[in-house]
């Protein structure tokens, strides 16, 4: 029997490993630059560091992330008028356009994992994971 630990981190990696294959190389999109995208999407004008407090990515991560958003000009960043030192960061047209596309896929695929699992089930692994995240805040 697998450590439920590493069950959480096998479950992460078997999802994402097939993005590269069915989303990422049709809009030449990297895994954590949809992460990326889809907390912008959820929460414009957030920072860098917001990112990857939302994301968990480590900052350099999610530094590389945005800066192939910005190349294919997914992503703008406009100036934080209460900090001159950060940015705001907003998708743009295209990046708003991917976002709702790439969305539309995400959520049949996850319509297709969710599949037998009941909603009482899916609403306490939903409590559950959010005590989780908490835990591993807190604990850094």
């Amino acid at each position: 029997m697998d450590p439920l630990f590493f069950k959480l981190v096998r479950v992460v990696n078997l999802t994402a490993r097939p993005f590269h294959e069915k989303v990422g190389r049709e809009h030449h999109l990297t895994l954590n630059e949809w992460r990326a995208m889809a907390v912008l999407g959820a929460q414009p004008g957030l920072n860098a560091t917001q990112i990857a407090d939302l994301t968990g990515l480590d900052k350099m991560a999610v530094s590389r992330a945005l800066a192939g958003l910005k190349r294919h000009k997914r992503v703008q960043a406009l100036g934080d008028p209460t900090d001159r030192r950060r940015s705001r960061l907003y998708l743009t047209a295209a990046g708003k356009a991917l976002h709702e596309t790439v969305g539309v896929l995400g959520r049949q695929r996850e319509a297709v994992l969710f599949e037998g699992i009941e909603a009482d089930e899916l609403a306490r692994l939903d409590a559950t994971l959010d005590k989780l995240i908490a835990a591993v805040q807190r604990a850094g």
